[in-house]
């Protein structure tokens, strides 16, 4: 199953518009390269023009179609200095933090996705996640209806059940020990991220040690008060919980320990109670059983901003603008 060849078959015709800010980063520059090569979207990189001119002869490139927008002398700065201060005076930024801060690639780079002149960022092949998520966080902030940014995997398991699956795992990079509440904002981020990039419907699973109360602890508690709260919110996907592992992905234990449920035996998007677990899991999943993990993807984000691992190669740059696109179409709909 080649999903990242049928993916971008679905993010090439839409047009989209990505901002790269790591420009002085060699990866960063060979992904964009790639990605305007193959007409997969638009890109702008930021910095000093003459400096990425230089590097994009000495590694033999194609930018000349990439918009390149150096901080220093961009022309609404100003606007942006000015919106960053009025958020975040109450948390003690002077007016001249502000201007400063906004040259800082990472937030100059979210800011464009915020005042629209891109549909989405990603960093992170040189920037620690703290910093990308801090960016993002403090420009963009969150989505609508939820309050914690979390992440999941797209796991693409081969032959399982005699057949080609695709899974998403959630979350298993940001959160350590999400409460109630955070556990049901991962549900619904994780869904609508589901949705936005593979274009199926989620069923939703979240896991635990214990089906229906076949366990009594507090951990276990959480993840059904976490069911409680999905189910007050009124989401429009199937969920179901709290339940083990088996009880949610296999037909015949689904039958026996979850029989009246709609996702037991067939859930497509799983739910870990923690980020131990979540961590862990998928790691057992892509090395076990020889899965593919693509991510981490950040979600519960306003805008598509997706952070990097700091070893990523130039194609795993590649791949993340192809997600990106396809969740930033996803939230013009959601908008609409």
């Amino acid at each position: 199953m080649d999903i990242l060849t049928e993916l971008k078959a679905k993010a090439k015709p839409l047009g989209g518009r990505i901002v790269l800010p790591e420009s002085d980063d060699t990866r960063t520059l060979q992904a964009a390269d790639i990605v305007l090569s193959e007409g997969l979207a638009d890109i702008t990189l930021v910095g000093d023009p003459k400096e990425i001119k230089a590097r994009e002869k000495i590694l033999q490139l194609n930018l000349s179609r990439a918009t390149i927008i150096d901080p220093v002398t961009f022309g609404e700065i100003g606007k942006f200095a000015d919106f960053y201060y009025e958020k975040r005076k109450d948390k003690g930024i002077t007016r001249e933090q502000a201007g400063q801060t906004v040259l800082n690639e990472l937030y100059f780079g979210a800011l464009l996705v915020k005042f629209g002149y891109a549909d989405g960022m990603i960093a992170g092949a040189v920037n620690t996640t703290a910093d990308v998520l801090r960016a993002a966080l403090q420009v963009v902030g969150v989505t609508e209806g939820v309050k914690t940014v979390s992440s999941c995997f797209i796991m693409v398991v081969l032959d399982y059940l005699l057949e080609d699956r695709v899974y998403l795992f959630a979350d298993c990079a940001v959160v350590p020990d999400p409460d109630p509440e955070q556990l049901a904002d991962i549900a619904v981020s994780t869904a609508f991220t589901r949705r936005a990039i593979l274009g199926d419907e989620p069923k939703l699973a979240l896991l635990s040690f214990s089906t229906r109360g076949s366990a009594q602890h507090e951990k276990v508690e959480k993840v059904q008060e976490a069911v409680k709260i999905l189910a007050k919110r009124r989401v429009d996907f199937d969920f179901d919980g709290e339940m083990q592992l088996d009880a949610a992905i296999v037909p015949h234990i689904a039958k026996m320990k979850a029989p009246d449920s709609k996702v037991a035996g067939e859930a497509n998007t799983l739910i870990f109670p923690d980020l131990q677990s979540g961590n862990i899991g998928y790691k057992l999943v892509q090395r076990f059983a020889k899965a593919e993990a693509i991510g981490p993807i950040i979600q519960g984000l306003d805008a598509p901003i997706c952070d990097l691992s700091r070893g990523s190669s130039r194609d795993d740059i590649v791949h993340t603008c192809v997600l990106v696109l396809l969740m930033a179409q996803q939230a013009r709909k959601k908008g609409k």
